[in-house]
């Protein structure tokens, strides 16, 4: 029999993608055992014991981002023991932040080991730094809640006359001055370096966080090798989470200057600055199942990547799989699958530059505005756009069919 680890009580968004996948698993024949980071001493126990019982069956761990292979107390000792190597557990890793936020992690990997991320970008960063590590490039995926029309029996999902909300965006918004914490334990010459990348990549939009932190490094230091480079790219997670929540900002500050009301559900939008923050519907903090019903009731959904220029985000997926449309900026990935004005609205994080460096000049702003607001006009249109990219994701971009495409590495 295969058995299958799988975690609860870490970050509950990861929790929640792994639960569906988890679904399907068990109906292929998997035997789920859920290891509780929240009840470490007792489920590491449970486990060990639960293994030496069945050790003779086949047995596979799945992850997103480390859970479970990040030093945890049970599953680790100071000794150098670790129960993933131990058992001899093969471990499938998913990762769906930029690699170099958990270098440290990856340099301890388990024997048996295969990490899947998100972005062909990232596949290099790791095929150049950690060669060594079975890496290979997987797409994020989204959830459909009406799946199988297990909700609503008669329609895969609300017409956009029934939808009272016109424009959504769900996560969270961290202030620059909050997270300039992390370097406030820094000389001044490293602030200024740091604050650097981040300027260049606000003004280069297009660029990669790889590429800017590289450039900058080897003006400073023209002889550095890749292995002192990989050791230097942790400290770029400040410019990585600055710059998406930066252009975060602009997005829902032009929205809603433009008079244009926008709900959000997630943290920190208090901190926005704009001048008609009426217009900014703050919903507080909910978890993924309420940010999914109301995707599910709204008729745009923003999504504002984070920093991933080759890859797609979840929020796209989830948009298309309940029937709204998706307002986005690009990436290589949505260029090549969907098209403006079709299945998808895009918008340019160029335009949104131009619109700060202008001072916020509402012409300038209105490159995206009012190409949203003219789609809310023709609601006709809209749903076109709506039910063309339903089928683009319908049966192709949902964690259901990633279950399918992960459970042949617990071959």
């Amino acid at each position: 029999m295969k058995r299958l680890i799988l975690f609860k009580g870490g970050v509950e968004t990861l929790e929640f993608f792994t639960e569906q996948m988890a679904a399907v698993w068990e109906k292929m024949g998997c035997s789920v055992f859920w290891y509780n980071l929240m009840l470490q001493q007792a489920s590491s126990s449970a486990l060990v014991e639960f293994f030496k019982a069945h050790s003779s069956d086949e047995w596979y761990m799945f992850t997103f981002n480390f859970e479970g292979i990040a030093g945890e107390a049970g599953l680790y000792r100071d000794d150098g023991w670790n129960f993933w190597d131990w058992a001899g557990v093969k471990v499938v890793n998913v990762v769906v932040d930029h690699p170099l936020y958990y270098n440290k992690y990856i340099r301890k990997h388990p024997e048996k080991y295969i990490q899947l991320d998100i972005d062909e970008m990232h596949v290099a960063y790791m095929n150049r730094f950690f060669p060594e590590v079975h890496t290979e490039y997987m797409l994020t995926a989204g959830t459909e809640l009406n799946y199988n029309r297990c909700i609503m029996p008669d329609k895969n999902y609300l017409s956009m006359k029934e939808r009272p909300i016109d424009i959504i965006f769900t996560g969270n918004y961290t202030p620059k001055r909050i997270l300039r914490k992390h370097l406030d334990n820094m000389d001044d010459e490293y602030i200024d370096f740091y604050e650097g990348v981040l300027s260049y990549l606000i003004d280069n939009p297009s660029e990669t966080i790889d590429a800017a932190a590289e450039n900058a490094l080897r003006r400073e230091f023209p002889d550095i090798t890749d292995e002192q480079l990989v050791d230097c790219m942790p400290n770029m997670m400040y410019a990585d989470l600055a710059v998406r929540f930066h252009y975060r900002e602009l997005a829902i500050r032009a929205l809603a200057d433009s008079g244009l009301k926008i709900h959000t559900y997630g943290e920190g939008y208090n901190y926005i600055e704009c001048n008609h923050h009426e217009n900014i519907i703050e919903h507080g903090g909910v978890d993924s199942k309420v940010c999914l019903d109301m995707i599910s009731q709204a008729k745009i959904s923003l999504n504002v990547m984070p920093w991933f220029k080759m890859g797609a985000h979840d929020r796209v997926f989830n948009t298309m799989l309940n029937g709204g449309v998706a307002l986005t900026d690009t990436s290589l990935f949505y260029e090549n699958t969907f098209a403006d004005g079709e299945n998808v609205l895009f918008y340019s994080l160029e335009d949104l530059r131009d619109y700060e460096k202008s001072g916020y000049d509402a012409c300038i702003a209105a490159r995206i505005t009012d190409k949203v607001k003219c789609a809310l006009a023709d609601t006709k249109h809209l749903q076109e756009i709506a039910d063309s990219g339903y089928e683009c994701c319908k049966g192709r971009h949902s964690w259901i069919e990633r279950a399918v495409v992960i459970e042949k590495y617990f071959r």
